[in-house]
C-alpha cells in the first residue's frame, strides 16, 4: 500500500539524496536510506467523496503526538535525582542489603531532604518560584524576571552582604537572558535546571550527584549494613550501582538538554574524602539525631573490619589478636569515638575502613619496625625457622613482600586495561539542544554501521562482561591460590612469655618528627615525610591506599594519630610507675631517643 503512495514522488532526499521513502504511522514521508522525515504526507480519500478537513485532521493528530514524545513533560531537578536515587537503591538492595534500606531510610531521608530545601511537603515550594520564573522568560518578560530572581536570592540569602546580592541577581540576568535561548548550550529541559548554578551558589546544600552517594551511604551507616564507604565507591567503579552516565537510564518523558547535561551527566567517580564531608554536612542540614552505636558486633568495628583486610592483604591470622589489643589500648575501638553524632556542626567524618587499615600497619610496625633493616633480618631468622620445621611456617617478610608487590602490580595493571577498554560511547545519545537531534543520531547510525561492518569482517563479537559482586580485590587460597597463602602461619618467633603476659621481642619504634606534631590533623606532614619514610612502609602504605581506593596522605594521618595515641598510652604507663619526665621506649628515625 506504501508503495503506492510513494511511486508518483520522485524528488530525491535532501540529506543522502537517495530517492528511497516510506510512510510513517502517523502518514509522513520519511527515507528510508537515511530515516529523514519530510513535511510531505500521504494523501487522504475516500471512495464517495473528498474530505479535505479529513486529512487535515489526521496530520495534524499524528504531529502533535510525536512533538509531546519528543519534547517530553514539565519536570523539576528534584525529580530526576529521585529517579537516580531509586535506581541506586535497587541496585544496592540486589547486592544484599535489608528492605528497610529503601522504603524506610533512604525514602524518610529524602523526604526530610525535599522538606527541609522548600523543594516538596511545605506550603510555599521552592519550585513554584521556579515555574513564575519559567513562565515570565517564556512570555519575554525578560526585565520582571530579572527583579524575581534577585528578589528571591535576597530573601533565600538573606545574610549575604549587598554586594554578593547584586553578583547573584547579576548572574541570574546573565542566565535568564542566555539559558532559555535555544541557540546556546545551556538549554534547559527541566524547568529549573537552567537557575541550577545561580541558587547552588546561594545553597550548598542544593542537591547534586555526589549527594546521591552521600545518602545512600547515610543510609547504610542508620543500618550498620555491611558495606562500607570505599566498598560502596568500588561497586560505582564497576557498574554494579548505577552513577556513571545516569542520562541514559531517564525514562522517554524526560528530556535532558543544556545545563541539565552539566548536572547528571558525570564521567567521573567523586573521591572516598569528599563523599565523606558531603556526608556530614548533609546529615547536619537534615538535623539527624545521633546514629545508633557502633559495637563489637557491628560490621563497621574496627575489629571487624580488620578481619576482612587481614584476608585480602594475605596476612596472618595471628595479627588479629593482637589488633583487637592494640585498639583497646589506643582507644580506637571505643564505642563513643566509633558512633558518628551529626548534632554539632562541627562534626567530623569517621573513617572506619581508614581506622582498620591504619592498625594493621602499625601492628607490622610493631612486629617488623619497617625500617629496610629489621624486616630483612627476622626475615632470615623466619626462614631458619621453617627448614628446622615442616608442621607450622612462620611469617615470611621478604617472601610476603615479593608476593604481594607482584599481585599490587598485577591488579594496577588490570585496573589500566579496564580503563582502556571501556566503551565512553553512550548507548542512547544526548544532545543539549533538540535541534541537533538529527544529526547526531545520524551520525550514531553511521557509526553503529561501521562498527558491525569491521566486527563481521574481523570474526570478533561483542562478548558482555559479567558482573563482580565480590569486595575482594585479592582473593587467596591455600588449595587452588597459584601463589602462598600466609593465613596460617604464626608469629611466635617475634613474640617471648614472660610472667604470664606476651611482649615483642623488639620493642623500638620510630616515628617522624612530623608524627608527634600536636595538630595531628595536618595532611601536609606527609608530604614532607614521603622522601625519608623506608620503602617497606611506603609500600605497605600503597597497598592499603590500592585496597580503599583513598590518598596516602589520609591513610598516613590515620597511622600518625594511631601512633600518638599509643604514645601517650606508653608514657601515661612509665609516668605512674616510675618517673614522670623519663623518656619512651620509642626510637625516632634518625636513630636518638626521643
Amino acid at each position: 500500500m506504501d508503495d503506492e503512495h510513494v511511486r508518483d514522488y520522485t524528488e530525491p532526499c535532501p540529506c543522502c539524496s537517495e530517492v528511497n521513502w516510506g510512510i510513517t504511522d502517523e502518514g509522513k514521508f520519511y527515507c528510508q536510506s537515511c530515516h529523514t522525515v519530510i513535511e510531505r504526507s500521504k494523501e487522504v480519500t475516500s471512495a464517495d467523496t473528498f474530505t479535505p478537513s479529513a486529512r487535515i485532521s489526521s496530520v495534524s493528530r499524528g504531529i502533535r503526538g510525536k512533538r509531546k514524545v519528543e519534547q517530553g513533560r514539565l519536570w523539576y531537578l528534584c525529580e530526576g535525582f529521585q529517579f537516580i536515587l531509586t535506581q541506586q537503591a535497587d541496585a544496592i538492595k540486589a547486592l544484599g542489603v535489608c528492605d528497610q534500606f529503601k522504603d524506610k531510610i533512604l525514602c524518610t531521608l529524602w523526604h526530610l531532604y525535599l522538606h527541609k530545601s522548600q523543594q516538596a511537603y511545605t506550603n510555599k515550594p521552592i519550585q513554584s518560584k521556579f515555574k513564575e520564573c519559567y513562565q515570565l522568560l517564556g512570555s519575554g518578560s525578560e526585565s520582571s524576571t530579572i527583579n524575581e530572581l534577585s528578589s528571591f536570592s535576597e530573601s533565600e540569602n538573606g545574610s549575604r552582604s549587598p554586594d554578593e546580592n547584586s553578583d547573584i541577581a547579576s548572574e541570574s540576568k546573565v542566565s535568564s537572558l542566555s539559558d532559555f535561548d535555544d541557540n546556546t548550550s545551556l538549554f534547559s529541559g527541566s524547568i529549573d535546571g537552567s537557575l541550577y548554578k545561580s541558587f547552588r551558589k546561594g545553597n550548598q546544600m542544593y542537591m547534586s550527584m555526589p549527594m546521591t552517594l552521600a545518602f545512600c551511604y547515610l543510609s547504610l551507616l542508620w543500618l550498620r549494613e555491611s558495606m562500607t564507604l570505599s566498598e560502596l565507591l568500588k561497586y560505582v567503579a564497576d557498574g554494579q550501582i548505577p552513577y556513571l552516565n545516569m542520562n541514559q537510564f531517564f525514562p522517554e518523558e524526560i528530556k535532558l538538554y543544556g545545563m541539565d547535561l552539566h548536572i547528571f551527566y558525570v564521567q567521573k567517580i567523586p573521591t572516598y574524602n569528599s563523599v565523606q564531608q558531603c556526608m556530614v554536612r548533609l546529615a547536619w542540614f537534615l538535623g539527624l539525631p545521633g546514629f545508633p552505636q557502633i559495637t563489637e558486633h557491628c560490621y563497621f568495628h574496627p575489629n571487624i573490619l580488620c578481619i576482612k583486610y587481614l584476608m585480602e592483604a594475605n596476612l596472618p591470622d595471628e595479627m588479629h589478636t593482637w589488633i583487637c589489643r592494640l585498639a583497646f589500648k589506643t582507644g580506637i575501638s571505643n564505642v563513643a569515638s566509633l558512633t558518628f553524632n551529626p548534632t554539632t556542626k562541627q562534626a567530623k567524618p569517621i573513617y572506619y575502613e581508614v581506622k582498620a587499615c591504619a592498625l594493621i600497619i602499625v601492628m607490622l610496625k610493631l612486629l617488623f619496625q619497617l625500617d629496610d633493616v629489621r624486616e630483612w633480618c627476622l626475615s632470615e631468622k623466619a626462614e631458619t625457622y621453617n627448614m628446622k620445621t615442616k608442621d607450622v611456617q612462620c611469617f615470611n617478610f621478604q617472601k610476603w613482600y615479593e608476593t604481594m608487590s607482584q599481585a599490587l602490580e598485577e591488579a594496577k595493571q588490570k585496573e589500566k586495561e579496564k580503563i582502556a577498554r571501556k566503551s565512553w560511547k553512550l548507548e542512547k545519545p544526548f544532545y543539549y539542544i533538540p535541534k541537533q537531534k538529527y544529526l547526531i543520531l545520524k551520525k550514531r547510525r553511521f557509526v553503529n554501521n561501521l562498527e558491525d561492518q569491521f566486527a563481521k569482517l574481523s570474526g570478533s563479537e561483542k562478548v558482555s562482561p559479567t558482573p563482580v559482586t565480590s569486595s575482594f580485590q585479592f582473593v587467596w587460597n591455600n588449595e587452588r591460590g597459584r601463589k602462598p597463602c600466609f593465613h596460617g602461619h604464626t608469629l611466635n618467633f617475634l613474640i617471648s612469655k614472660e610472667s604470664k603476659r606476651y611482649t615483642f621481642l623488639d620493642t623500638n619504634y620510630w616515628y617522624t618528627p612530623s608524627q608527634i606534631c600536636k595538630q595531628g590533623s595536618c595532611q601536609g606532614h606527609f608530604y614532607l615525610d614521603e622522601e625519608r619514610l623506608p620503602k617497606s612502609c611506603l609500600f605497605v602504605l600503597s597497598l592499603f591506599c590500592f585496597l580503599l581506593k583513598v590518598e596516602m596522605s589520609t591513610l598516613y594521618q590515620e597511622v600518625s594519630r594511631i601512633e600518638q595515641k599509643l604514645l601517650q598510652s606508653k608514657g601515661k604507663k612509665k609516668s605512674s610507675q616510675r618517673n614522670p619526665k623519663a623518656p619512651t621506649t620509642c626510637k625516632s628515625l634518625d636513630g636518638g631517643k626521643e
